[in-house]
Formats: C-alpha cells, sequence, structure tokens
C-alpha cells in the first residue's frame, strides 16, 4: 500500500470514529459502538505505524539512490580516466593522468605515487602533489606505514579520518601498485580536500581499489617501453658510433 493509500485509509477512519461517537450520543447502542470504535483505533494505529515504516523505507532508498548515482558517476569518470590511462605510452603522461584522477575523482590534497627502483630496498617518490614544503623523496621497504605497504602489498586506510596523526607524511590511504604478486610501489594519500569528511565510505573504498589495478598496468607498460626507448637508442648510438656515422 502507498503513502497516499494509507494517508487516505487514515482519514477514512477518522471520519468512520467520528460518527460512530455521534451515534452514541444519539442513543445508539453504546458498547457495540465502543468496541467498533476501539477496533478502528486499532486500525488506524496500525496504519500509522505502517505509514512510518514506509516513510523510513523512502528515505532508506533516497539516501541508496543517490549513493548508486554518485557511484555510476565516479564509475563513469575512473572508465574515462583508465582508458586515458592505457591509451598512452608516455611515461610522464601516466604519472599526470593517476596524479589528476587522485585529484578531482578522489579528492586528494596530498598524495604521491613511491615506485620500487631495481636494486635497492627503497622507494622513489615520482610523482606527488601539494608535498612542495616537504622533503619527501623516498622510503625504505619494511618502515613506517608505507614502507609496510610496499613490503607486504596490502592496503591501509585510516577509517576515522577525525583521529589522524598530526604527523604530515601519515597517510589516511596507502594502496600498494600491483600485478599479480609483483609489487610495483604505493600511491599515498595524506589529505582530502574535503576537510568535513569524517570516514571513508565504500565507494571511496572501490574508487581506491580499481584506480590502484589500472593505474600498476598503465605504469609498468610505460615504464617498460620508456626504458626500452632509452635501451635502443643507446644501441643506434653506439652502432653509430662503431660505424663512424654521427645520428
Amino acid at each position: 500500500m502507498t503513502n497516499e493509500k494509507l494517508r487516505f485509509r487514515v482519514v477514512q477512519l477518522e471520519e468512520e470514529c467520528k460518527n460512530l461517537k455521534k451515534n452514541i450520543d444519539n442513543g445508539g447502542d453504546a458498547v457495540k459502538m465502543e468496541q467498533m470504535i476501539h477496533q478502528l483505533e486499532k486500525e488506524k494505529q496500525d496504519l500509522l505505524n505502517k505509514y512510518k515504516d514506509v516513510e523510513a523505507e523512502n528515505k532508506d532508498f533516497a539516501s541508496r539512490y543517490v549513493e548508486v548515482e554518485e557511484e555510476n558517476n565516479n564509475l563513469a569518470n575512473l572508465y574515462v580516466a583508465s582508458y586515458q590511462l592505457h591509451s598512452t605510452l608516455d611515461y610522464q603522461e601516466v604519472l599526470r593522468i593517476v596524479l589528476e584522477v587522485l585529484l578531482n575523482l578522489v579528492g586528494a590534497a596530498r598524495c604521491a605515487i613511491l615506485l620500487m627502483e631495481e636494486g635497492t630496498s627503497d622507494m622513489f617518490v615520482v610523482a606527488s602533489e601539494g608535498l612542495h614544503d616537504i622533503d619527501f623523496k623516498k622510503v625504505r621497504l619494511g618502515e613506517g606505514v608505507i614502507g609496510k605497504v610496499g613490503k607486504t602489498g596490502e592496503s591501509h586506510f585510516v577509517n576515522d579520518l577525525t583521529k589522524v596523526p598530526s604527523d604530515p607524511l601519515f597517510p589516511i590511504v596507502c594502496i600498494p601498485l600491483k600485478i599479480k604478486e609483483h609489487i610495483l610501489g604505493v600511491i599515498s594519500v595524506f589529505s582530502l580536500l574535503e576537510q568535513k569528511k569524517e570516514k571513508l565510505t565504500r565507494i571511496d573504498y572501490e574508487l581506491f581499489s580499481m584506480l590502484a589495478g589500472h593505474a600498476a598496468t598503465a605504469i609498468f607498460s610505460s615504464r617498460l617501453y620508456s626504458q626500452s626507448e632509452r635501451k635502443l637508442s643507446t644501441i643506434h648510438g653506439f652502432i653509430n658510433l662503431l660505424s663512424g656515422r654521427t645520428k
């Protein structure tokens, strides 16, 4: 039964109660009338309770609808961003797009991308936003929150954003960049633009998870391509040198 029908039925019951009371006043069967009034009052209360339940359900549906709309919008934006990520093999362009997604889609105010360096136990900052006044260049594997995420491959989230330590380099979110079990590095978010936000939502977790997957693949591919281009250029230069020619 819809809200309109419930409201209409409540009005009907109120009218019936009034008519019964008039009949009692006019000398009708008082006992029978009182029983009918009691029954109608009970039905009215049951309908009012049901009406409240329906109202609560409507509010819940409205809230869920808004959440689904927001999720669909974010997924659409992430789809566009992932297309951009995978449409280029320019390493610096890929890093720029990842930062852009963190800023515009996730709402990060301060964030960084750190990648492993072969032959070392460190992750180096390759791109960042909002950290110009902070000396932050590398993190050793296993040290601190970022180092542990880089070593274990397990994501870190601060659920209660009102209890974040004052350390400007303590991440509220740190997610690994992985291809299967191979860890390339991490994405760290230190603060959000939305200052009033007190906790991360389910949508936030899903966005971070999907972003990490797309970013890892794009970074790996573009980095590999960039390295192969440099090697090819070196080989060509060496061949030209041996043959006595210049580029």
